[in-house]
């Protein structure tokens, strides 16, 4: 199955192409790329956030799961966080990737 992403993101419905299986998937192409492509001046660290959509505090839990078993370290949110706070998160801890 393709994965697609628009302006705002994974362009997906919950439970038909936004499952466990793809986002696992998209977690372990995002892994790769970060650790084959690392930004200079940068730490090996990934910030997840996720929102109030149905299972998204699961679904932020897996990615976290699955960039640590790449040896990232991994802030993840404990609550729903705006986009901009996790924005404001990865401007100010220089992360890898968000």
């Amino acid at each position: 199955m393709n994965i697609k992403f628009g302006t705002d993101g994974w362009r997906a419905v919950i439970a038909e192409e936004f499952t466990f299986h793809n986002l696992a998937r998209v977690a372990q192409a995002t892994a790769d790329y970060w650790t084959n492509q690392p930004v200079p001046g940068t730490e090996k660290k990934i910030i997840v956030g996720y929102d109030r959509r149905f299972l998204s505090d699961l679904f932020g839990r897996r990615v976290a799961e699955i960039l640590a078993a790449n040896d990232f370290a991994v802030v993840l949110s404990d609550c729903p966080t705006p986009t901009p706070a996790v924005s404001y998160a990865v401007k100010t801890q220089k992360p890898w990737a968000a």
